[in-house]
């Protein structure tokens, strides 16, 4: 696992894994590292044009691994948008 002071990427494949058929990434596929924040970020494009910032912080991933850390950022999104 990554410690909290290595900078946290994705692949845009791993990124695109987790999106909803019709979503899209927009901006850097592979999205960018905050190094003062400590967190990765990205936006995404729901099927209705409206854009959402994913965050994963690097203690998160350092915790539950990257991967899973980016699947929960998801998630988060998915209940904020739906709920």
């Amino acid at each position: 696992m990554k410690t909290t002071d290595e900078p946290l990427r994705y692949t845009e494949t791993e990124i695109r894994s987790f999106l909803p058929t019709g979503w899209a990434l927009i901006g850097d596929s592979q999205g960018s590292w905050d190094a003062k924040k400590k967190t990765w970020r990205a936006t995404v494009l729901d099927n209705v044009d409206f854009d959402y910032p994913i965050e994963v912080e690097a203690g998160a991933a350092s915790k539950v691994g990257r991967l899973e850390a980016l699947r929960q950022a998801f998630d988060r999104l998915y209940r904020e948008r739906l709920g």
